[in-house]
Formats: C-alpha cells, sequence, structure tokens
C-alpha cells in the first residue's frame, strides 16, 4: 500500500544516552523521508553527544564513545535537519512519547527553532498498542510475517526505522478499510487521522507541564464554541496552580513564570510559556 500523503512523511528513531528528556543526549538519528509522490530519500547520522556514552548504553546500542567522538555534534547538524524536515510530518515506534521530545530539546538547544506545532506525529506503537498491545518486535513479526531479529540488528537506529517503516505499511494494510469484519479497528490512509489516533493526551507541551483544559465561566459551566465543542485554554498539570489556566497564573503570580524558566525544566515547557506569555501581553496591551 503507498502512504496517501499531502506533504513529506519523516518515519525516524532516536538512539540516545539515556531515557532524561533533560540531560540525555541523541546519538544516532536515522530517517527516511517519504515524499507524497512515493520518492524515499534516507538520512543516518552518528552525533557527538558532547558527554560520555555509558557502558550499558553501549551493550544496547553497539554504539561507543570512539564511534562518535569524532562525529558533529547536533548543534552542528540541528540547521541542516532542520531544513530536511521543514514541511513535513512525523511518524516513529514511540515517538510522541519520547523521540519528538527529545528532539525537540536537541533543536532547541542547538538554537533551532523548529516548531513541531505545525506537524502532524504519528506513533506506530500507539496505533499498535491501541489495536494489538505488543512490541516492536511483536508488532513486525505481526505485521510483517516474520522475525525481526532474522531481518534486523536489535536497538539501531536505522535498523528499527526500516522496521517502524515496514510495520506502518502493514498496519494500513491490515486495517484498510474493508480488510476485516470488526467495524473498530479500520484505520484510514490518511495522516490527520493517524496523527489524531496516536495522540494520547491533550498536552501542549511535550512534556505534559501544559495541557488542554475546558475554558469555564464564573459559575464553573463549560464554555462552548460555534460547533458546540468545548472551548480549550491552556491550564497547568502540576504544583501549586495544577489545573488553573496559564493566562490567568501569568497574571496573579508572574513569578511563577520565572521561577520555571529558572528551574529543571525542559526547554520546550519554556519554549511553549513563554509564548503563551507574548501571547498574552499583546491581547492585554
Amino acid at each position: 500500500m503507498k502512504l496517501n500523503l499531502t506533504k513529506p512523511l519523516v518515519i525516524f528513531d532516536l538512539e540516545t544516552t539515556g531515557l532524561d528528556l533533560v540531560k540525555d543526549r541523541i546519538i544516532q538519528i536515522s530517517y527516511i523521508k517519504v515524499y507524497p509522490d512515493g520518492h524515499e530519500e534516507r538520512g543516518n547520522e552518528l552525533v557527538n553527544p558532547e558527554k560520555p556514552i555509558e557502558p550499558m548504553i553501549t551493550q544496547l546500542t553497539g554504539i561507543s564513545n570512539d564511534d562518535v567522538k569524532d562525529k558533529p555534534t547536533f548543534k552542528q547538524l540541528g540547521a541542516m535537519l532542520a531544513e530536511k524536515f521543514t514541511g513535513c510530518d512525523f511518524a516513529g515506534f514511540n515517538s510522541n512519547h519520547f523521540d519528538i521530545p527529545l528532539l525537540a530539546e536537541e533543536f532547541l538547544r542547538a538554537g533551532v527553532d523548529f516548531d513541531f506545532s505545525k506537524c502532524k506525529m504519528i506513533d506506530a506503537q500507539t496505533i499498535f498498542h491501541k489495536m494489538e498491545r505488543r512490541n516492536l518486535a511483536a508488532a513486525y513479526k505481526f505485521y510483517c510475517g516474520r522475525k525481526m531479529e532474522e531481518d534486523f540488528e536489535a536497538h539501531r537506529a536505522d535498523q528499527d526505522t526500516e522496521a517502524t517503516y515496514r510495520v506502518l505499511m502493514g498496519e494500513l494494510d491490515k486495517y484498510a478499510p474493508g480488510a476485516n469484519e470488526d467495524p473498530e479497528k479500520v484505520l484510514e490512509n490518511d495522516m490527520n487521522k493517524l496523527a489524531e489516533f496516536s495522540r494520547v493526551n491533550n498536552n501542549v507541551d511535550f512534556a505534559g507541564r501544559i495541557v488542554w483544559g475546558e475554558m469555564k465561566d464564573r459559575n464553573g459551566n463549560t464554555l462552548l464554541d460555534e460547533q458546540g465543542n468545548p472551548r480549550l485554554t491552556e491550564v497547568f498539570n502540576f504544583g501549586k496552580h495544577k489545573g488553573i489556566p496559564v493566562a490567568d497564573v501569568l497574571h496573579i503570580d508572574p513569578g511563577y513564570y520565572s521561577w520555571i524558566l529558572s528551574g529543571d525544566f525542559t526547554y520546550n515547557t519554556k519554549q511553549v510559556l513563554t509564548r503563551i506569555r507574548l501571547r498574552e501581553s499583546k491581547l492585554n496591551g
């Protein structure tokens, strides 16, 4: 099945020094850029993380400190990758939870303001978990009919990227309209709908510190838009102001903004909060 694309789709995977969005760094990024006409472009970069790779990570990925010591840093690669990815949607395996948030952090650390809010983000793992609830190896066997270890080397970003691409294509084949009798197991070959199906939360920032919440009137009633749907606004999802609209907190407790900016929060959270603050300043100015 050919992907039904209106703009390029980047299927990608990362290998990293760990799982901490604030402290850890990318050591390998691999991608397949699929164009609407079906043309495919592949990229694979080892990245100098500018910090030691722990032995456990080397054992897991096969990437050592020697492998990356002479490779470019992400700051050196950031502008090139942003140019490659601009105007694209994204797909990966567990990408909405980890790969995209960490990639966003790396872009911001490199001084590249890449706006993921304009991108559709499709997570083949979320689709798989909602449909079958297993991991990538099981997904590959289920959708592709072969054991992953027969075709790929484990824990390499380029290998996992290829496997994820095949899994996504297999998912679209298996759940195509008319392909099975279960009406709940239907996926349309449409990037907007796949991105919506991949969502598992209402995060505004990737870390989930700010989420979308329903707007209320003074009596606590939900405000509706012209279509009768709840109107949404950004609310804090942690701390003493949890559940309170960000715009209200910026007004009643302006020091909270400075505290977050100087605290151990992701760059993406700080970026989102700053954009809200600038927007509110313009509205109230």
